[in-house]
């Protein structure tokens, strides 16, 4: 199982392509032998050792670079598994699971009708054959779950969907206590600290159960219901199978699920014009009848230190803007509210990226301080500085020489200190540092709050201004717009960050009279046109034809 690291677009297309269409064998499960081991031994050496080791131990050499790292395969704990917690898997769990793979992981599915460089059906088998064999717990027949009734099963009386269903589970979800870790609004922001780890020692982060892309085993009522119900070996998510009743678990299944967000599918941002103030108080009004668009974002891996374990991955836009001003409204989750900087704590992209230098910037190397309090949350709307003409823009890192970009930059640890937050800066390509402008050019104010486990954040801006460094927004014109974002928690800070490709938006500018009326003149001569031509052929051909 080839683990590497890689985009996070690339991961959604596998899972939203029909991912979940692999998890059943098409017929019975082949008996394991001599050939399928030196068949699943080939195809392991090939496809799944780099990631989880010769030795199925899982330090193979791209583990180092990986978050979460690989499964450690010979100490027989499986995460995602429909048998009880402590067991082990099923060969169908494990089926399931290299077949479509981890969401939010480098695990990649292997099924061969998913994915061009996949595996057949049997191939896939073989490969379980060996994995197995990294354990030696699957050769007691005692300890097979199948044969000791250990096997956990969905309830037969399964209610549909419904709004009922749902504050059912809503009202287990607090009861349960569920929020201490996944937050009261499932946006992972119950832990207060990097204080949880797995069996294996490596830092864990609580899910955030309103991204469906990072729910690893499935996004399903049926697959959420059998995490609760198995647990996830080696984490601190336990078993609730004797805590909650069938009942409870499938309706905080629905919760769950109800609580997942629905991503929006356009890439133009349409900027709502309204009359008089726009409020800071992204509860406003004006600001709810704004259309969002989410921007998805990945790691920054054009450049040392290149960075493959982003934690912001996903930021809801909306645009405001009245006769002086424009103003975006930028909300992204992040559990950790972090506002200090400890400029001691960076390093110099030059020296990373020299000949033998980390190109990754993982705590598998030392490099990652993961804690609270060491770097600043930030995010950064990007422009170009001219508009560009026909298809062709700037790089999305950055800009290049021959075209510039405009870079608003809000910082957390200034808004803390209630100080400007945002600053301007112009950028020709990512091999130069970025240049601040002037202080009399800097037009650019924010506000910003986080609340449960999402930052919001306002920047305002006149729409034109006198400055040829700046990005001008005229009504009418599609405007290309990226995102750069950093989580400080997650050791983020300069190059080392997520970002966007381009999108745009566009100033919606009311349609003028003189439209509908030419579209109504255009009805009725049209019309009349139509019944002139019926009466002439009708005096032609004579009445009664």
């Amino acid at each position: 199982m080839s683990c590497r690291g890689s985009f996070l677009f690339i991961v959604l297309a596998l899972y939203w392509g029909g991912v979940l269409a692999a998890e059943i064998p098409s017929g019975p499960r082949p008996a394991a032998s001599d050939e399928t081991l030196a068949e699943g031994a080939a195809i392991y050496l090939q496809r799944c050792s780099f990631c989880h080791g010769l030795l199925g131990d899982g330090n193979g050499p791209a583990a180092e670079y990986l978050d979460p790292r690989p499964r450690d395969f010979t100490l027989g704990t499986f995460k995602f598994r429909t048998t009880q917690s402590g067991e082990l898997p099923r060969d169908e769990d494990l089926f399931r699971t290299v077949s479509r793979g981890l969401s939010g992981t480098a695990m990649q599915a292997f099924d061969s009708d998913l994915i061009k460089n996949g595996l057949a059906e049997n191939e896939r088998w073989a490969v379980i054959d060996y994995i197995k064999s990294f354990a030696i717990e699957f050769e007691d027949p005692e300890l097979d779950p199948t044969k000791n009734g250990l096997v956990v099963t969905l309830p037969q009386e399964r209610p549909p969907y419904s709004e009922a269903l749902v504050a059912k589970g809503k009202e287990v979800f607090e009861h349960a206590k569920c929020w201490e870790c996944h937050g009261k609004l499932g946006r992972g922001d119950g832990q207060e600290s990097f204080d949880r780890t797995d069996d294996w020692g490596f830092p864990i982060r609580i899910r955030n159960v309103t991204h469906p892309w990072k729910i690893k085993a499935g996004i399903k009522v049926e697959d959420i219901y059998m995490r609760f119900s198995t647990g996830v070996n080696g984490t601190p998510m336990p078993s609730f199978v004797d805590a909650l009743s069938e009942e409870e678990r499938w309706a905080l299944a629905n919760f769950i699920k109800s609580l997942q967000h629905q991503l929006t599918d356009h890439q133009v941002l349409k900027a709502k014009g309204v009359e008089g103030e726009i409020l800071d108080d992204p509860t406003d009004v004006n600001w709810a009848a704004a259309e969002p668009m989410d921007v998805r974002l990945t790691g920054q891996v054009i450049a040392a230190p290149r960075w493959q374990n982003p934690s912001i991955e996903m930021a809801t836009v909306r645009a405001l803007y009245n006769e002086n001003e424009i103003a975006f409204l930028i909300q992204w989750d992040d559990p950790f509210k972090d506002v200090t900087h400890q400029s001691t704590a960076e390093f110099n992209p030059q020296e990373i990226s020299r000949v033998g230098g980390f190109n990754s910037y993982v705590a598998a190397n030392g490099m990652v301080p993961r804690q609270l309090e060491t770097f600043r949350d930030a995010i950064a709307l990007q422009f170009p500085v001219k508009l560009p003409e026909g298809t062709k823009k700037p790089h999305f890192f950055r800009g290049d020489s021959s075209n510039p970009v405009h870079l608003w930059q809000w910082q957390s640890d200034l808004a803390e200190a209630g100080t400007a937050s945002v600053k301007e800066f112009n950028a020709r390509g990512w091999k130069q540092p970025t240049k601040l402008q002037a202080d009399d050019q800097q037009q650019v104010t924010a506000t910003a709050n986080w609340d449960q486990g999402r930052w919001s954040v306002i920047m305002r801006r006149p729409l034109l201004t006198d400055d040829r460094n700046d990005i001008q927004f005229i009504k009418g014109q599609f405007i290309p717009l990226t995102l750069n974002a950093w989580d400080g928690s997650n050791g983020e800070h300069g190059l080392v960050m997520s970002l966007s490709t381009w999108h745009s938006v566009i100033l919606e500018a009311p349609i003028p009279l003189t439209v509908y009326l030419y579209t109504l003149l255009a009805v009725l001569v049209t019309g009349a046109l139509g019944f002139w031509l019926a009466r002439k052929e009708q005096a032609r051909t004579g009445p009664g034809v």
